[in-house]
């Protein structure tokens, strides 16, 4: 089962709204064919298991380890429980049950009807984290959220600001602001409210490595994002999240919320768009206001090596233990809300 989260891993970034799948087929102790779910649309990881067997004789004697419940239903593709059972393997292995209404046991009770041994539940809890934004999407009806910032060592977020000073203050290393553009490639969509466009004039896509540039979300309930800002531009669609208009021009959308509600307008927005990975990159504010809020699932505090003695507060996760690691030489903590 840990060789189909491996494989399954290959499609991060790039399957999504489909979930992360990876599959084994096993004939006793040796594998005989494996596969994984390479991108939205594209053959599923059952059915590029099956076509890398070299002798598909041996599948009526095989057991099939996939970490996700075979569909059962006419997709982009055909149902992957018919195509298991006209190859008749013995044995179905499943880490998890597949929440979508059109699947949700219906694959396993396919399997089950056509003499097929099923067990499910192994290694349940690695299953549910590697598909966490699938999982999130489908029982919360939201993405799952993803806090990003970065602080000194002396706990702040920004420096102090003289009146209308603008522009980004970099915190952490070079090699550090790579991880963060191959986080937002992991996205499918990237927040920050209007303070940081205004002062940073961020672009918020990838480009120090290879990935897709995640949809732009900008909370600007007053509507003072101005033609020039780089959020605007053509490089990705940006979702402007205010509280007058909803029109759409070119690639960029305003959409209209209540103020009262803004935060539930968001989500239903985004879960209506199929984004199942929110990143909120800032800025401090708005950050806290997702935290107060209690709208977060992951929290990752890239820490550098400055110290600013003065300025803005950093964000704080009060009794929650994070897991800390190095990356070169800055120090990561990660936070898991549950």
């Amino acid at each position: 089962m840990r060789r189909c989260f491996q494989l399954a891993e290959q499609g991060r970034g790039i399957v999504s709204p489909n979930p992360l799948v990876g599959c084994v087929l096993t004939l006793g102790e040796r594998i005989i064919g494996e596969g994984y779910h390479h991108e939205y649309g594209s053959h599923h990881a059952e059915v590029n298991a099956v076509n890398s067997v070299q002798d598909p004789s041996l599948l009526s004697q095989a057991t099939a380890y996939v970490n996700l419940e075979p569909c059962a239903h006419h997709g982009k593709t055909p149902p992957c429980a018919d195509m298991l059972i006209k190859h008749q393997v013995q044995r179905v292995v499943i880490s998890n049950r597949d929440p979508f209404d059109e699947v949700d046991g219906k694959g396993i009770e396919r399997l089950k009807a056509a003499g097929i041994q099923v067990t499910v539940g192994v290694l349940e809890d690695e299953g549910l984290w590697l598909n966490r934004d699938f999982f999130t999407h489908h029982t919360k009806q939201r993405p799952f959220i993803q806090l990003k910032w970065a602080q000194t060592s002396d706990g702040f977020f920004d420096k102090s600001r003289l009146t209308n000073e603008l522009g980004s203050t970099w915190i952490t290393a070079p090699s550090t602001r790579k991880l963060v553009h191959a986080m937002r490639g992991d996205a499918d969509a990237i927040l920050v409210g209007i303070k940081t466009v205004l002062i940073d004039n961020p672009e918020l896509t990838v480009r120090d490595v290879a990935g897709k540039n995640p949809l732009r979300v900008v909370i600007d309930l007053n509507n003072a994002i101005a033609e020039g800002h780089r959020i605007l531009n053509d490089e990705a669609p940006t979702l402007i999240i205010n509280g007058s208009k909803s029109i759409t021009q070119g690639s960029n959308e305003w959409l209209q919320v209540s103020p009262n509600q803004v935060f539930e307008d968001l989500m239903n927005a985004l879960h209506e768009r199929k984004v199942q990975r929110l990143m909120v990159e800032g800025g401090a504010f708005t950050i806290q206001r997702f935290l107060m809020n209690e709208l977060w699932d992951e929290a990752m505090v890239l820490e550098g090596n400055k110290t600013f003695g003065a300025g803005m507060k950093a964000p704080s996760i009060p009794q929650k233990a994070a897991q800390v690691y190095m990356y070169g030489q800055d120090r990561i903590y990660q936070y898991r809300r549950s």
